[in-house]
């Protein structure tokens, strides 16, 4: 299946400045991450960046890399960009990873590629996994997702949904046991053509509260298809306490 893979990596970050360059084993972050998107069968993995150090930093490890605006609102806005500079087909598949996933498995990626193969009525796909810490559940970091009949994607919201109304009307340390609860795992299928559209559609008032990119979406009637793991992915690297705990796997690994 041919799928190329974007990752956009900005410089600036609140808690963890110059991210996508930190240092593990050895290696930027970023590269990383497009070592473990090379692994996914993706005909092409792009980092795009708005930043110098990031793209020089990108080509010396044998990565491609693209400068891109630095206006973007958003990762999807970013590798809409990328789209159009590389001139993809309106039907090419396009998985957006987050730079700051170094362990990312190589096979979520081409997962959440073959499903929007599979789904010629989806503009997206993205993943999620059941949730089994109750002291997620009530945690607005943690993006739930409820899926209709088919699997496609009816909101993401922040605010804990499904709403279990008698049973956290009780208690609420606990997750109900057959509640239908899923974390959203921050990883999008797009096709070219949705992309190439997606800059011009204004954000909806539900994108903006949320703070959510992918309500645009289905403001706008389109469908998100939706894979469901087994696992919980590992964790990202948002802090430095982050950067430590990766750094120990990556050591560990040998």
């Amino acid at each position: 299946m041919d799928f190329a893979v974007v990752i956009p990596a900005r410089y600036a970050s609140s808690r963890l400045p110059g991210k996508p360059l930190v240092d593990i084993a050895g290696k930027p972050m970023v590269v990383h991450v497009a070592e473990r998107a090379r692994l996914s069968g993706a005909a092409e993995v792009w980092i795009a960046t708005d930043d110098e150090r990031i793209l020089q930093a990108a080509q010396q490890h044998g990565c491609r890399a693209l400068m891109t605006r630095a206006d973007h609102a958003s990762g999807t806005d970013r590798i809409a960009e990328v789209a159009t500079a590389r001139g993809w087909s309106d039907e090419r598949i396009v998985v957006n990873v987050q730079g700051d996933e170094p362990r990312i498995a190589p096979e979520l990626i081409r997962d959440v590629a073959q499903l929007l193969a599979r789904q010629p009525q989806a503009s997206m796909s993205t993943a999620c996994h059941a949730l089994t810490d109750a002291r997620e559940l009530f945690d607005p970091n943690c993006v739930k997702v409820v899926l209709d009949r088919a699997g496609d994607a009816l909101y993401f919201s922040r605010a804990t949904i499904p709403w279990a109304r008698d049973e956290f009307a009780r208690e609420r340390s606990r997750i109900p046991e057959g509640l239908p609860i899923y974390r959203h795992i921050g990883i999008y299928g797009y096709r070219c053509g949705f992309l190439k559209l997606y800059p011009v559609l204004a954000p909806p008032a539900i994108e903006r509260f949320e703070a959510l990119e992918q309500l645009r979406a289905l403001w706008y009637g389109h469908r998100i298809a939706v894979t469901v793991t087994e696992r919980a992915p590992e964790a990202g690297v948002d802090t430095p306490e982050d950067l430590e705990k990766v750094r120990r796997l990556f050591d560990d690994a040998g």
